[in-house]
């Protein structure tokens, strides 16, 4: 008797290792907590408590309340969405059919569309993850493709075909490190890391409908350029902080789009793209 209650004892402590050693298992139940259930092998019966359903808690792709505002303000935010992504689509189309221009008046328009989804996302309440990627996705088609194809296209006649494709391909790569790391990043609210892939699709565009008198290495030098700052870490002020630069900051460029547009949009592009490394050296003084 001595020795049974021994045993008993031994087997109520048992380790994991013992327990599997002389044929029984104890696994946790997946019927509830502080349950058991014995395994084959076990020389007692093997009760089993009955299953407990567990509704499986649905992802939503819209956060909070599911109201008809709420609903019918998601749709309107992903169709703009949708608007850049189609116009981006548009805009390879006619590109590859010589209508370059009017590809780049296009581009103009995803660039519009973008900016307007994310303004009423916020406005409306309805910010989401899934609006978040799907505007990366729509951007990566409309700014990180689109934007090369037509830059390749205009570029086509006045340039080597294969310089122009490096290029244009380097755009494209570029881009799409630039919005896989604006994913994954902290978001600052006054600095960009490296230029945008809106600001580089839109002055893209703008190249091609302007028609800069520019040749045609130049202005694949400039897209080269344009490639590098977007991956770069340099800062660059939102448009936040720009328009609440001094007023007579901003005539400057409005009497130069007077006299000579063309060479006005060339020096702000230039004096954009230089603000980020002059920040970035005046930040590593201080």
């Amino acid at each position: 008797m001595g020795r049974r209650s021994g045993d008993a004892g031994r087997a109520a402590t048992a380790t994991r290792a013992e327990v599997i050693y002389t044929g029984t298992e104890i696994v946790p139940s997946p019927f509830g907590r502080g349950r058991t259930v014995a395994t084959s092998g076990s020389h007692g019966p093997t009760v089993v408590a009955p299953p407990v359903l567990v509704e499986a808690d649905s992802a939503s792709l819209l956060p909070g309340a599911h109201t008809l505002r709420r609903r019918v303000s998601f749709a309107l935010v992903n169709a703009c969405t949708l608007a850049s992504l189609g116009l981006g689509l548009m805009a390879i189309f006619l590109a590859m059919q010589g209508d370059v221009r009017i590809a780049a008046v296009c581009l103009v328009a995803c660039v519009g569309f973008d900016g307007l989804d994310g303004a009423l996302a916020r406005k409306l309440g309805v910010s989401s993850p899934f609006g978040a990627q799907m505007d990366s996705l729509a951007d990566m088609c409309s700014f990180g493709l689109a934007a090369p194809v037509v830059v390749y296209a205009a570029l086509a006649h006045t340039v080597p075909t294969a310089f122009a494709a490096v290029a244009c391909i380097l755009v494209a790569g570029c881009a799409a490190i630039r919005l896989a790391r604006f994913n994954v990043s902290p978001k600052d609210g006054k600095f960009f890391s490296g230029v945008p892939t809106t600001l580089v699709a839109a002055v893209l565009a703008l190249t091609v409908l302007i028609d800069l008198p520019l040749p045609g290495f130049a202005v694949l030098g400039g897209v080269a350029l344009l490639a590098f700052a977007m991956v770069s870490s340099f800062p660059y002020a939102k448009l936040a902080r720009l328009v609440k630069l001094p007023p007579w900051l901003w005539l400057l460029p409005i009497v130069g789009a007077f006299v000579d547009p063309r060479l006005t949009f060339v020096l702000l592009v230039g004096a954009y793209l230089m603000s980020g490394p002059l920040m970035w050296m005046r930040a590593k003084r201080v």
